[in-house]
């Protein structure tokens, strides 16, 4: 929770967006693409780029005050960082999900109207392959990056068979079977998704051991079955309450007895008001959904307690955007 509050921070906050968006401009017209090695003139990237020459000149300028650029008389070239996460062709790329904050930028922009209506509000259109290409790849962005740290710390040992309900690329199901050698799992999501999630499972070499089944979880009885264990990330935050409790119904319905559920979400604390991440993610949601928001502690546990599980525990993490997992035990 932020409490040294003073006017300068307070006024970054409120034109924190001309950073944002001056790098969504920036991956948008893949300037990082052309400033990697020994580095370019504004009017050479603008020529690449299909830009302005005196405007990318101001872009790039700007990218050199906030150190994303090292500017040297009229050279720019990529800071160490821009290289690793701002060039397309780098392994850790993060542009997808950079891309997926500009496609919702002219939701929040709204904001006003999703309270005062509290309803979704409409947001300029950029296609509907490409912010999906933005949000899954995005996805898997952020998921590489806790998928390893999750699946050594939540322990399966012992654990057969899998479900990541939800699991678009199957990020969480590749690394759980990493750690786990004697575990196979099923990523049960909507069919075009499908083709994205066996590339990647096949990059990883695990077609043998993950499969994927297609299948709208909103609609549709889950497939596959039994499970020992099941890991639900990011669904609940999409959804109403009531969908929340039938998707958990469902998990449970294809878990053996004994089996684990795991919920990683932007779990709020009991009074809802902490931590900030979750607290602002629900505003995202507002804009975004119908009746999507994140959920406390106490809500989800709550869910589980209905459907008979046991042995629950809330477990914190330490990352960056306060995301967290709650277990339970299928009795």
């Amino acid at each position: 929770m932020t409490t040294d509050w003073d006017v300068g921070k307070l006024m970054g906050i409120s034109g924190g967006y001309w950073n944002g968006c001056a790098l969504q401009a920036g991956v948008r017209l893949k300037v990082f693409n052309h400033l990697d090695g020994a580095g370019c003139r504004s009017q050479d990237v603008a020529g690449v780029c299909g830009t302005n020459a005196r405007a990318t000149g101001l872009l790039l300028d700007a990218f050199s005050a906030m150190g994303l650029l090292s500017k040297t008389g009229n050279i720019y070239v990529n800071t160490d960082f821009s290289a690793k996460f701002l060039v397309e062709s780098s392994p850790v790329y993060l542009g997808h999900i950079i891309m997926h904050h500009h496609h919702i930028l002219d939701g929040w922009a709204q904001l006003d109207q999703a309270v005062t209506t509290g309803k979704k509000v409409e947001r300029r259109d950029y296609g509907a392959e490409f912010e999906r290409q933005s949000f899954l790849m995005g996805m898997f962005n952020i998921a590489s990056g806790l998928a390893p740290q999750l699946a050594s710390t939540l322990h399966l040992a012992g654990r057969k068979k899998l479900l990541d309900l939800g699991g678009g690329p199957g990020t969480y199901a590749i690394h759980f079977c990493l750690e786990n050698p004697e575990l196979k799992a099923v990523i049960y999501d909507r069919p075009t998704t499908e083709p994205f999630a066996r590339k990647t499972v096949e990059s990883f070499k695990l077609s043998e051991r993950i499969d994927f089944i297609g299948g709208d979880f909103n609609e549709d009885a889950i497939l596959g079955g039994p499970y020992d264990v099941a890991w639900m990330s990011h669904i609940l935050h999409s959804n109403s309450y009531e969908q929340c409790a039938v998707f958990i119904a469902k998990a449970a319905e294809v878990l053996e007895p004994g089996g684990l559920l795991m919920i990683h979400d932007f779990i709020l604390n009991d009074n809802k008001d902490g931590p900030e991440f979750p607290a602002l993610f629900a505003l995202n949601m507002l804009v975004g959904t119908d009746n999507g928001r994140s959920y406390s502690r106490k809500e989800v546990i709550s869910l589980l307690e209905k459907c008979n599980f046991q042995n629950i525990e809330h477990r914190k993490l330490q990352v960056t955007n306060d995301s967290s997992v709650i277990t339970g035990v299928k009795v």
